[in-house]
């Protein structure tokens, strides 16, 4: 019987400490923020996002970019503040296109090339496979 009360206190105690080690890991408010002020911009905008950028920026801030993607530890939070901020600037598209242009565009006065402009129509996509590429043998 000694055992069972021991190892619910042993497991008491250590709870807190693999809570506290989450929430030492978790990135800061400001990171997840900024993530989603980029998707916003990306999103309403059409602006594409310059990844090394991007990730640079992020890694000042003590993150990764797969951490505040869609599918990372923190994507929902950042999905979250993204769809308040998609919301907001649909708001006064025009202004706000503008403003997140002159901060993270090609000409930023925070940094430069985070957004990029958006692709002509017509212009083919860098991510999608080549059509001319030769087909394996069947």
């Amino acid at each position: 019987m000694p055992v069972r009360p021991l190892l619910a206190l042993s497991l008491a105690l250590a709870l807190p400490t693999v809570a506290q080690a989450q929430i030492r890991n978790a990135p800061q408010p400001r990171a997840l923020e900024f993530a989603a002020y980029i998707f916003a911009a990306a999103n309403v905008c059409g602006y594409r996002i310059g990844a090394e950028q991007f990730e640079a920026l992020l890694e000042k801030q003590g993150t990764r970019a797969a951490d505040v993607g869609p599918r990372g530890p923190f994507g929902g939070r950042v999905q979250t503040i993204f769809a308040m901020m998609s919301n907001q600037m649909q708001l006064n598209r025009e202004t706000a296109c503008l403003a997140v242009a002159g901060e993270y565009g090609p000409e930023g006065n925070i940094t430069k090339n985070v957004l990029l402009p958006p692709m002509p129509a017509g212009a083919p996509n860098e991510a999608a496979p080549a059509e001319t590429a030769p087909k394996p043998a069947q």
